[in-house]
C-alpha cells in the first residue's frame, strides 16, 4: 500500500482576472477551486494511474469536510485526522497581470492529535511505501517528519521525502528511497550557486552520501534528473505545449515515478513517467488526468 501524508491540505481558491487593482472591488473572468496540498497531490495523481492510497492528515471544520469528501473515490482512501476547532485552509490564487498567491496558515495542531497521527503511521508495514511532502504548519515541532520516520524505523518501507532544506536533510538519516528536490532547492540545501549538469549531478551524489537512495532533482523547463541507488544518471526532457498551470507538477512527477517503479521496477521508465505526469499537469488546469498522461506517454521519447 502506499500511503500519504499532508499535514495541511488546503481549498485552492483560483481567480482570474484581467487585471488587478488595489483599493476597488475586482471583477473576476473566471473562478475554480482545487483540494490541494502535496501529499493529497500525489494520491490524486496516483489514482489516475490506477494506483491505490491512503491518505494520511489534518482536516477541520467545513473546509475539510470539502476536501475529505472531495479527493475520495474508489483509489483514495481517506484516513485524516478530523481537528475539532478551526477550519482547513483556503489559500487564494490570483491570475491577473500577474500572478499572487495568498496562503493562509490552517488550524492549529497540538501535541495529543499529533499522536494520533503517529499511532496511525504505526500501521505501515514492510513492503509499503510513505510519501511524506511539503512544509511543516508553524503549530507543529520541527522534528515532525523524523517523529513520523522514526516510527518505521526498522521497517522495509520505501520513504519517499519532497520537502526543503532542514526538513530534507533530516530525513537523509533514515535513507528514503526517494528525494526530490528542484534546483533552486538544491543551491539552497548547499548554499551555491548550482547550474550546470556536472554541478547537478555532484551534489546530487552528496544527498546520496548523506542518505538518500535515489535523487531525482526537477529542472523546469530543462525536465529532470535523476540519479538512481547505483549512481547511473538518467536525464528527460519536456514537451512543448502551453504551459497553463505549475501548480502540483513536482508532486505530478513524484507520483508518476512511483507508479512508475511499482509497475516496472526500472529506474528510466519511473523517471519517464515521472516527467509525463508533471507535464501532463503543467498544461492543465489541475492535475493530471488518465487522458492527458497517455496522449503525452505516447509522445515521449
Amino acid at each position: 500500500m502506499i500511503y500519504t501524508v499532508t499535514l495541511n491540505p488546503s481549498i485552492d481558491y483560483v481567480v482570474r482576472l484581467e487585471s488587478l487593482v488595489t483599493g476597488i472591488t475586482n471583477r473576476t473572468t473566471s473562478e475554480e477551486y482545487y483540494f490541494g496540498g502535496k501529499g493529497i497531490n500525489v494520491s490524486c495523481v496516483l489514482a489516475e494511474l490506477d494506483l491505490e492510497s491512503i491518505a494520511f492528515g489534518f482536516v477541520a471544520g467545513f473546509t475539510g469536510d470539502a476536501i475529505e469528501k472531495g479527493i475520495r473515490n474508489d483509489k483514495i482512501i481517506t484516513d485524516f485526522i478530523k481537528l475539532e476547532k478551526g477550519i482547513s485552509r483556503i489559500n487564494i490564487k490570483i491570475k491577473a497581470d500577474d500572478e499572487t498567491e495568498i496562503n493562509c496558515q490552517g488550524p492549529h495542531i497540538d501535541e495529543s492529535e499529533l499522536e494520533r497521527l503517529l499511532n496511525k503511521v504505526d500501521r505501515i508495514n514492510d513492503g509499503d511505501t510513505l510519501v511524506i511532502a511539503g512544509n511543516v504548519p508553524n503549530t507543529m515541532p520541527d522534528d515532525v517528519y523524523e517523529r513520523i520516520l522514526e516510527r518505521i524505523k526498522g521497517k522495509k518501507v520505501r520513504i519517499v521525502v519532497d520537502a526543503t532544506k532542514k526538513l530534507l536533510l533530516n530525513s537523509l538519516k533514515y535513507k528514503p528511497f526517494l528525494i526530490k528536490p528542484n534546483r533552486q532547492e538544491l543551491s539552497e540545501i548547499f548554499e551555491t550557486e548550482i547550474s550546470t549538469e556536472t554541478d547537478i549531478e555532484k551534489y546530487a551524489k552528496e544527498l546520496q552520501k548523506m542518505g538518500a537512495q535515489n535523487v531525482l532533482i526537477s529542472l523546469g523547463g530543462d525536465g529532470a534528473m535523476l540519479i538512481d541507488e547505483f549512481g547511473e544518471k538518467h536525464k528527460q526532457g519536456v514537451l512543448k505545449e502551453k504551459v497553463v498551470n505549475t501548480v502540483g507538477s513536482g508532486d505530478s512527477m513524484v507520483a508518476g515515478f512511483i507508479a512508475g517503479y511499482e509497475k516496472e521496477h526500472s529506474y528510466p521508465y519511473a523517471l519517464k513517467l515521472g516527467s509525463v505526469c508533471g507535464n501532463a499537469t503543467a498544461f492543465l488546469s489541475g492535475l493530471a488526468t488518465k487522458e492527458k498522461i497517455n496522449e503525452l506517454l505516447a509522445k515521449f521519447n
